[in-house]
């Protein structure tokens, strides 16, 4: 059973926007906003910080798919789409990493507390996928940084790669810096030394 979340929901039909309030406060969610266009959409989630939205695709002004875009530009949220069509444009569209289920009308209760906690379930994995990626990322930029400041120390000072490693090491320890850090300041000095080229 997934937690009581706060969700915005969005559709132009006001008695099925009533029907998913009633569905989802069953199941321990609060609907914290609602609305009946894609600015509005926009709107209430800057307002009211939810945790999942809910927007049909087809509504006035902006459609579901473009409002859930803007959204996701701003603030991190995991959508589920609905809509009484199966277009395949709306389906191509709908492939972006934030839209993590689409039901299609007419639906039933029993059908809103599995989809939620399908996309929220996926949301979390995605964004454990994000944090890791540029976590990776960034470990693997330190990892050059410090291999190419060992390069410098093992030349200028004549040492091997454990030595210069080593010293690094203490450099580090007796400033209370990181090690890329003592990595960038040698390669900042090994430029300031270099003759710039014409």
């Amino acid at each position: 059973m997934t937690p009581g979340l706060k969700i915005v929901l969005a559709d132009d039909d006001a008695k099925f926007v009533q029907f998913c309030q009633e569905t989802l406060g069953k199941l321990g969610h609060q609907v914290v906003g609602t609305a009946s266009t894609g600015a509005e959409l926009v709107a209430q989630c800057q307002a009211a910080s939810p945790d999942l939205v809910i927007t049909d695709i087809k509504m006035p002004d902006m459609d579901g798919i473009e409002a859930a875009r803007q959204i996701y530009q701003r603030t991190a949220l995991p959508f589920i789409l609905i809509s009484g069509y199966q277009d395949p444009d709306f389906l191509e569209r709908a492939g972006a990493s934030y839209i993590l289920a689409y039901l299609v009308k007419p639906i039933k209760g029993k059908d809103l507390q599995p989809a939620i906690a399908i996309a929220v379930r996926r949301f979390a994995e995605f964004q454990a996928l994000q944090q890791e990626s540029s976590d990776l990322r960034q470990a693997l930029q330190e990892r050059k940084l410090i291999e190419r400041a060992k390069g410098i120390l093992m030349r200028r000072a004549t040492l091997d790669e454990g030595a210069a490693f080593s010293r690094m090491q203490k450099m580090a320890s007796a400033s209370n810096r990181k090690l890329v850090e003592i990595a960038e300041s040698l390669i900042t000095a090994e430029e300031a030394f270099q003759v710039p080229t014409k």
